[in-house]
């Protein structure tokens, strides 16, 4: 018999009891009731640990032995070393790290070839138990002196995202620029105009180039708080409550580096973002089977899935005993809008100290070729695209799309990738917009203009992936069956040979601005193709 009815505890409250009780009857006793009541697989586990820790470990009539179910696979999450917890932790054991003046074993030393325990010296990192996060921060990429305009809309995207939760949680907590480079105190201070709180730089004329080690450990180094007083007096709390990066190469590349070494998870490739609570039921969040537990101010990252036809939403949720911090997204760019510039905004802006070690500039870029200027469809109102509908006179279809643009006040001709790989013949100067620095969709740009015309375009998911974002979609094509007409908001059925033209003069003489109603609303009339 036992005086203490598992039942009425949670796992944890169990496991402090079962520390006072010496005696293996009882403890198979309160393992009994386990079984006959709730049976929670924690709280078995629990009372297994403590059995093999008064040496009275073995396995009984249910098939388990050491708490766990024979064929039960474990989750990795409860994983804990001794090194990080101290000698009351669960999970399995790790040898014990040696001292550094300890000298290694003749014969290992000769078996190991430095490539067969490649890990064998990293430590298992944790989250910090009951950390204080704060802020949500925001790499500002640069190029040539100069912000991205991702980075623009990354900073507007948070000052709302920080607007919002001021409201909902009555906490006011900031947006935090922090970009790296060479002389780029004055970005710092474009940041603020563009929405931040606080801008912390570190200036090096050795980073006015990306470098993978040097960023990465500057970043980390920056959002631990560390460093002189004076670079970090602004702050109180260990680590970001989040943290957003551009989805270019370099903020990918620098994304899943930071993310690891802050021992947190990434959602990459976002188009979306929101905060609110969430109530979730899952024992490995929750700590035990059938109790709920509500996560607050969780950051809800939206991203196209594989089809591009569904979105999905990245929790980074807390594990019992740890916690995943920040909170990380990349961000397609496109998928934003950055608020007004306003260099009235006050703000603090910080230079970062911290020394940089030599060896993170082993790699040294020497030289490099500039390419010419791309072509950026990000950013204009009015993108017309052209598919493969322009077959029947590659030639003429393109000057056709590009009589459209001309008549948008700000506009930009694009191209889905059929054009990109077909052998179309195209003459004179149309030739230069059918190549590849125009493509749109999953392996080219991603836009989200006002208003996006896709002509001759069939909406293959690929394709739909790089404009879906779109406020307004309109789609010129033959065919009723065609996929893009599923995600369009308008569909004329007409040959674009015709039709766009007609759109064109109606944009001209003042008819079609913007809205794109009086030619595709599909309710009659003489511009209904």
């Amino acid at each position: 018999m036992t005086d203490v009815d598992p039942s009425e505890h949670t796992v944890d409250e169990l496991t402090d009891e079962l520390e006072t009780i010496d005696d293996a009857d009882e403890l198979r006793a309160i393992l009994e009731a386990e079984q006959a009541g709730r049976d929670r697989q924690t709280a078995r586990e629990a009372v297994h640990r403590r059995l093999e820790a008064i040496g009275e470990a073995d396995a009984d009539e249910t098939g388990e032995s050491d708490g766990v179910e024979e064929g039960t696979e474990t989750e990795g999450e409860y994983e804990e070393t001794k090194e990080t917890v101290g000698e009351e932790a669960e999970g399995e054991d790790v040898d014990e790290v040696a001292d550094d003046d300890t000298e290694p074993d003749e014969t290992d030393a000769e078996a190991d070839d430095g490539l067969s325990h490649p890990t064998r010296d990293k430590k298992h990192v944790r989250g910090l138990e009951d950390g204080h996060y704060e802020d949500m921060w925001v790499f500002c990429e640069t190029q040539g002196g100069e912000l991205l305009e991702v980075s623009r809309e990354m900073l507007g995207k948070a000052r709302r995202l920080m607007d919002q939760f001021a409201e909902d949680y009555g906490d006011e907590e900031r947006v935090v620029a922090f970009l790296m480079g060479d002389d780029c105190e004055g970005l710092a201070e474009e940041c603020i105009a563009y929405g931040a709180d606080v801008a912390v730089y570190h200036d090096d004329e050795r980073l006015e180039r990306f470098l993978h080690k040097p960023y990465a450990e500057i970043t980390a180094h920056m959002a631990r708080g560390e460093g002189t007083v004076e670079s970090t007096d602004w702050r109180d709390y260990d680590k970001p409550r989040y943290v957003l990066f551009p989805a270019t190469d370099n903020g990918r590349d620098l994304s899943a580096k930071v993310q690891a070494e802050l021992d947190s998870g990434l959602a990459s490739d976002c188009s979306d973002l929101f905060i609110e609570e969430n109530e979730v039921s899952n024992p490995v969040k929750t700590g035990e089977p059938g109790v709920k537990k509500i996560f607050e101010k969780v950051l809800h990252m939206k991203r196209p899935d594989f089809s591009g036809f569904e979105y999905s939403t990245i929790l980074c949720l807390d594990n019992p005993g740890r916690e995943f911090h920040p909170q990380g997204a990349s961000i397609i760019p496109g998928s934003f809008d950055p608020i007004e510039r306003d260099d009235d905004r006050e703000g603090l802006v910080i230079e970062h100290d911290i020394e940089l070690d030599e060896d993170w500039f082993r790699v040294e870029i020497t030289e490099h070729d500039r390419l010419e200027a791309g072509i950026d469809l990000t950013g204009h109102d009015v993108i017309v695209c052209l598919g493969r509908g322009i077959a029947d006179d590659p030639t003429e279809g393109m000057e056709l799309g590009l009589d459209l643009v001309d008549a948008f006040e700000d506009a930009e001709l694009g191209i889905t990738r059929g054009i990109v790989t077909s052998s179309y013949q195209f003459e004179g100067h149309v030739e230069r917009y059918s190549k590849e620095e125009r493509q749109i969709g999953e392996t080219g740009q991603v836009v989200a203009p006002d208003l996006y015309i896709a002509a001759g375009v069939s909406g293959a998911v690929q394709h739909k992936v790089g404009m879906d974002e779109s406020d307004t979609i309109v789609a010129i094509n033959t065919d009723t069956d065609a996929r893009i007409r599923d995600f369009s908001d308008y569909f004329v059925e007409g040959d674009l040979f015709e039709v766009v033209p007609r759109l064109t003069s109606a944009v001209e003489s003042g008819e079609l601005q913007l809205e794109p109603e009086a030619v595709a609303d599909g309710s009659g009339g003489e511009d209904d193709d």
